[in-house]
């Protein structure tokens, strides 16, 4: 069984954590616990090809931006999540966002998807993670595992 590792960054309480538990187990969190890492597996079949997902939800605090970094080398794609209805969780931009989460010296190559998905709706939640998954199929057959793709 093949298998991929995502990381999911973004702003404390943008629903990182929902996002991760609704699509993993089905559910999702009434309660808002903040997380500083905390890490989920489930399957998923993309393009008739099973994949195991092994997920990582980053804390989104700024006490952790040194931390958070640690948990990119290896990984296959970086889910950058923020709350539509969080003007703070928006307005960091692209600039900002790129410089807290994104590019680092061992990711050589950062595609950018976007994808609109409610954990609390389960609308286009499936779709977020086949997507990631099917972006980092593709690249791993076009090139040896030398960077990571930022969703």
């Amino acid at each position: 069984l093949p298998s991929g590792r995502n990381v999911i960054v973004g702003d404390g309480a943008c629903g990182k954590t929902c996002l991760l538990i609704d699509f993993s187990k089905d559910q999702f969190p009434e309660v808002y616990e903040p997380t500083v890492f905390e890490n989920y597996v489930a399957d998923i079949e993309v393009d008739g090809k099973q994949v195991e997902l092994a997920l990582w939800d980053a804390a989104g605090q700024e006490d952790y931006d040194r931390l958070r970094p640690l948990s990119y080398p290896g990984t296959d794609v970086i889910l950058m999540c923020f709350s539509i209805d969080s003007p703070d969780s928006l307005g960091a931009g692209e600039t900002g966002r790129r410089q807290r989460y994104g590019k680092q010296d061992w990711c050589f190559w950062v595609p950018i998807f976007f994808a609109l998905s409610s954990a609390k709706t389960k609308d286009g939640v499936r779709e977020v993670f086949e997507m990631a998954t099917r972006a980092a199929l593709q690249a791993r057959r076009g090139k040896k595992k030398s960077g990571c793709l930022v969703l």
